[in-house]
């Protein structure tokens, strides 16, 4: 295993809350790279994309997160980041990617009103739509998929590090 173990996956699906565990489990550091952009912008998120766009938003996660210089860690970019190919390239170098992976199902379930979320989806867009589009790419980029759909919070931990094990052999 590379020194950093990097979650992706839909919002909602657990990457900080499962990355905070496994973090703490493996005694390794906690990065959410959302909360480094928004130090950095010194906005939220939401307010990012509201005033600036969503495209600006992607640059600028794009750099934040081709950028990261961290070393036993686990990070937690968010949902949005497997659009920046330079940033996904880069954290592939610095650690072993996983995709948490979850039906559209739960998706829905756990997500319930996006925008609330802060879900950010096109023009015409449905969550669906979005989910369909991001799964091809959390694939294209994961190197161990964990599935949890049926998972409590304890399980999905359970399974990411009997996964994360199996890499180190």
């Amino acid at each position: 295993m590379k020194n950093n173990l990097i979650f992706i996956g839909m919002p909602a699906v657990g990457k900080s809350t499962v990355g905070v565990v496994v973090a703490k489990q493996l005694g390794l550091h906690f990065v959410d790279t959302d909360l480094l952009i928004q130090e950095q912008e010194h906005r939220l998120l939401r307010e990012i994309i509201a005033q600036d766009g969503e495209e600006a938003f992607l640059k600028i996660e794009n750099q934040v997160n081709s950028q990261i210089e961290v070393s036993d860690a686990v990070i937690s970019p968010g949902g949005s980041v497997v659009y920046c190919e330079e940033a996904m390239n880069h954290l592939k170098e610095i650690g072993t990617v996983v995709y948490l992976k979850a039906s559209y199902r739960t998706i829905k379930r756990r997500i319930q009103n996006p925008k609330k979320r802060g879900v950010v989806l096109r023009q015409g867009q449905t969550l669906r739509d979005l989910y369909e589009e991001r799964t091809k790419l959390f694939q294209k980029y994961a190197d161990i998929t964990v599935s949890q759909d049926g998972c409590k919070m304890e399980e999905t931990v359970s399974k990411v590090l009997e996964a994360v094990e199996a890499v180190l052999r």
